[in-house]
């Protein structure tokens, strides 16, 4: 379609509540013509001069470099905030995504294809008849009503969600089906909105966002090691505390045993990227004996955090912590039970604790940011760490959330949403 002459400027910027959104905000006598044409790629109006992309994939800053590029070739000005050219220049991937064999571009076109899936049902065009828990994600029985009308069956949620490669003839036959695969977890219509989704649509239908320029309250951002805060912690572990041995196998690595034979800690000194691994802790059953359980630890996890860890390492204390989540109660984090897992957020969003109870390698996580996908930082515990290990972490955890006043009052017991219980503690060493 014919477009008005370009004489406008576009300045995109990271959205201040939804990370990783997108704004364009749009000034200039053709201001309307780059709008329109932001809207023919997924951009929806959210005011007057200001637009919104919002995807279920998370893609947000790559489609917004394309969207930039396209602008330009039109003649359009078009300028990228810092922070925003920074996600954009980051190849990040997402924590434990189930199709580890594919590349970088096919992983965004499994995002791109559930997108479309999202959009067609958000905008009516697909509509869900049935859904279920297979035990593993949600699937549902579903029709298109435009074009060439199709009955299919969905298998997945958010940026994992795709047609199962079933096609039928009639709605009955879909449903037919669909009954007989999943039987009595079959449930009427739609599953419930997940956050991801609440969040996109939350965006799309046009609620103002806080445009760039005027006043609004930040987003908090969770606590991050500088640049070289955890090559210093490591200096001083060997210069202060006589119980740890310096080995460096590698000039990338170097590893820290312990004095009882039973703790090895490796560091790998190029983490850089918030998804590297820089530490890998692991005890053992006796100097050469099997190992009890391991830790993962990411390149921009707070000193605080792996200090404690490491403290407990050195000297287990005579008396057993209380249980893990009993701090975070304390600090007035925000449980939440799911079908495969609990949570426990800070008040303020930036830190959250996970336990996946059926997981072996990964069972505990702590990580910083709102979204496990997109952390700033990662810990992650075997099933196996000691219960002391894990009271002493989510202690050290709470302690580096500000309070700005006093902790809710604790409800009655029935209403918490308790951790289950890690593997009993085992203090094996002492100075």
């Amino acid at each position: 379609m014919p477009y008005a002459d370009a004489d406008a400027h576009i300045r995109f910027t990271l959205h201040p509540d939804h990370h990783p959104a997108v704004i364009a905000t749009t000034t200039g006598p053709t201001a309307d013509a780059a709008r329109s044409h932001l809207h023919d790629l997924g951009w929806r109006s959210a005011g007057p001069a200001a637009m919104v992309l919002a995807r279920i994939d998370c893609e947000e800053p790559h489609y917004t470099a394309e969207a930039a590029e396209q602008l330009r070739r039109y003649g359009f000005t078009t300028e990228i905030d810092p922070a925003l050219q920074e996600e954009i220049n980051t190849e990040w991937t997402w924590a434990n995504y189930p199709m580890p064999w594919c590349t970088r571009e096919e992983i965004r076109e499994v995002g791109a294809a559930a997108q479309r899936i999202h959009d067609d049902i958000a905008e009516g065009r697909l509509t869900i008849h049935l859904h279920a828990h297979d035990g593993h994600t949600v699937v549902a029985a579903s029709s298109y009503k435009e074009g060439v009308r199709r009955h299919v069956h969905l298998h997945g949620e958010d940026h994992l969600r795709q047609e199962t490669g079933l096609t039928f003839g009639t709605e009955a036959e879909a449903v037919a089906e669909f009954y007989r695969l999943y039987g009595v977890a079959v449930r009427p219509g739609p599953a419930p909105l997940t956050s991801r989704e609440q969040a996109v649509r939350q965006l799309l239908a046009g609620q103002p966002p806080s445009v760039p320029g005027e006043t609004s309250a930040p987003a908090a951002e969770p606590p991050v090691a500088e640049p070289g805060e955890h090559e210093a912690f490591l200096a001083s572990l060997f210069d202060e505390d006589r119980q740890w041995e310096r080995y460096r196998p590698f000039d990338e690595t170097t590893v820290a045993s312990h004095e009882s034979l039973t703790v090895r800690v490796e560091f790998d000194h190029e983490a850089r990227h918030r998804t590297d691994v820089a530490w890998t802790i692991a005890e053992y059953d006796g100097p050469v004996g099997e190992r009890l359980w391991h830790a993962t630890v990411t390149a921009g996890t707070p000193v605080p955090l792996i200090r404690t860890m490491l403290q407990y390492l050195d000297a287990p204390p005579l008396n057993s912590a209380d249980h893990p989540d009993d701090a975070l109660h304390d600090a007035a984090w925000h449980p939440a039970s799911h079908p495969a897992r609990t949570t426990w957020t800070a008040p303020d969003r930036t830190i959250t604790f996970e336990s996946t109870p059926h997981a072996t390698a990964d069972r505990w996580t702590l990580y910083g940011g709102e979204d496990l996908d997109r952390a700033a930082w990662t810990i992650r515990l075997s099933a196996s760490v000691p219960a002391d290990l894990l009271a002493h972490l989510t202690s050290a955890a709470a302690d580096l959330v500000p309070t700005s006043a006093p902790p809710a009052p604790r409800p009655l017991p029935a209403t918490v949403h308790r951790l289950p219980s890690p593997a009993p503690a085992r203090s094996t060493r002492g100075r």
